[in-house]
């Protein structure tokens, strides 16, 4: 029974160490960040029209390319269906040519 009670104790410290460190962790992080929010802020305005230029010149770009990608799409698409229907082409033609074969022995019916 004692064992029992010293491995709870022990378990009870390990997490009342693990906590401590993860408050003191999370402490240090928040001031560092409060620390340096200032210049975060400084930076970002400083950096706000280059930000704007990029997404002028990304969307500048999206017009430009964005055709070409949708005719090279539609180009990849089609050979990927010609890829598939080439080998398939023996079976076209030998069902062409039974339903030809048949067409023309059946029946007519004469009204």
């Amino acid at each position: 029974m004692i064992e029992l009670a010293t491995l709870v104790l022990v378990g009870l410290v390990i997490l009342v160490v693990v906590a401590a460190f993860s408050l003191a962790a999370f402490l240090i992080h928040a001031v560092v960040w409060l620390v340096l929010l200032p210049f975060r802020l400084i930076m970002g305005l400083l950096f706000l029209p280059f930000l704007i230029l990029k997404f002028v010149i990304g969307g500048l770009l999206l017009v430009v390319v964005m055709p070409i990608v949708a005719i090279a799409t539609a180009v990849g698409l089609l050979a990927a269906a010609i890829a598939v229907a080439i080998p398939l082409l023996p079976f076209l033609i030998v069902g062409w040519a039974l339903y030809l074969l048949l067409r023309s022995s059946a029946p007519v019916a004469v009204p």
